[in-house]
């Protein structure tokens, strides 16, 4: 059993809430072993462990792990460091893991509006097929718009909430 300053942790709920709630991320598109990984870093007091303790939670292979980890990497959803005084890399989960992952799909939704202005270009802004791109290109130039405002009321709302 883990104890964290709250008293006692049964590992079995603990192991079900990181199925219960990766199942929600793969449901969302997440690829499972990241989904995987990443709860199970959520769900740490520390917010980071080892590649090795990873596995043994999670019962899964060093390269499962790995793949798992350098997806979530990319999207910006962990970040590794070394252990002081050690060669083994901690996989860390940060407070603004979402934000980071929504930041970087802006600029995902960025190469898509390039994308887009050219098939409305192509296709003729007066076609029903030019229309459809026009559309969906103003929803994402909307959403981008609004992102920057949302984040800002995030960051007074954290504040206040969780403090500083």
């Amino acid at each position: 059993m883990t104890e964290t300053a709250g008293g006692a942790r049964d590992p079995e709920v603990v192991s079900r809430f990181v199925e219960h709630f990766a199942a929600q991320l793969v449901e969302a598109g997440m690829p499972r072993m990241a989904a995987r990984v990443f709860v199970a870093l959520l769900a740490s007091d520390s917010g980071s462990l080892t590649s090795a303790e990873l596995g043994e939670r999670l019962k899964v292979s060093p390269a499962g792990v790995s793949g798992a980890v350098r997806y979530l990497a990319h999207v910006h959803m962990v970040s590794r460091q070394r252990e002081p005084g050690s060669r083994r890399e901690l996989y860390r989960v940060r407070s603004d893991q979402w934000y980071e992952a929504l930041a970087n799909r802006e600029s995902v939704i960025k190469h898509w509006e390039e994308a887009l202005r050219e098939g409305v270009a192509t296709l003729g802004a007066d076609t029903p097929a030019g229309r459809r791109l026009a559309e969906t290109l103003a929803f994402f130039e909307f959403i981008e718009s609004e992102f920057e405002m949302l984040v800002e009321r995030w960051r007074v709302h954290r504040e206040k909430t969780f403090g500083g």
